[in-house]
């Protein structure tokens, strides 16, 4: 199963990769900008981070999980932390706004809502955390129709938008963790 994972997830064909890519924005360039964020997609992998999981630096540059837990994803002892730091990347930043959305169809979705939502005002970050049916389509929507910049990985989503910042990116490369390459 990991071995599907990382072929379906890691490898990008080279013209793809380099359109990806190009899309890609440091996090220095959200400042004053509104910022998408793709919630699960940027929580699992900061979490895979953290806890030694598998996260690869895929073709097209974006890093990325292969252990498939989408659907059946549970807060653990890493939620806290990986929720933490995500938003600490931010304060320095100071993006003119933080909309965090999360898959309404997987369990407990609106409590992490809420939660994100107070660690938001603690940290004086302007914003709101909302569940969504339809996160991929919203991203899309939404950065079409503020030019907001995307936060994700989700190779379908970066095609759709004109920007992208991948934060877990940005947090391996705080904490100095190493990640994995094919």
């Amino acid at each position: 199963m990991e071995e599907r994972h990382v072929l379906v997830r890691v490898a990008v064909a080279a013209d793809l990769a380099a359109v990806r890519l190009s899309k890609r924005l440091p996090l220095k360039r959200l400042s004053g900008r509104e910022l998408l964020v793709d919630g699960y997609n940027v929580l699992i992998t900061v979490e895979s981070l953290l806890g030694n999981k598998p996260v690869y630096r895929c073709d097209d540059g974006y890093l990325r999980d292969t252990r498939g837990i989408f659907r059946k994803y549970r807060s653990s002892d890493l939620t806290g932390e990986a929720l933490s730091r995500t938003f600490d990347l931010l304060v320095p930043v100071r993006p003119l706004r933080v909309d965090v959305l999360l898959d309404q169809q997987i369990s407990m979705s609106g409590r992490l809502a809420a939660r994100i939502e107070r660690l938001l005002e603690e940290r004086m970050l302007p914003g709101t955390a909302r569940t969504a049916r339809d996160v991929d389509r919203r991203l899309k929507v939404g950065q079409a129709n503020v030019r907001a910049v995307v936060a994700t990985s989700d190779g379908h989503v970066i095609d759709a938008v004109s920007e992208a910042v991948d934060l877990p990116a940005e947090i391996a490369r705080e904490l100095n963790i190493r990640v994995l390459s094919i």
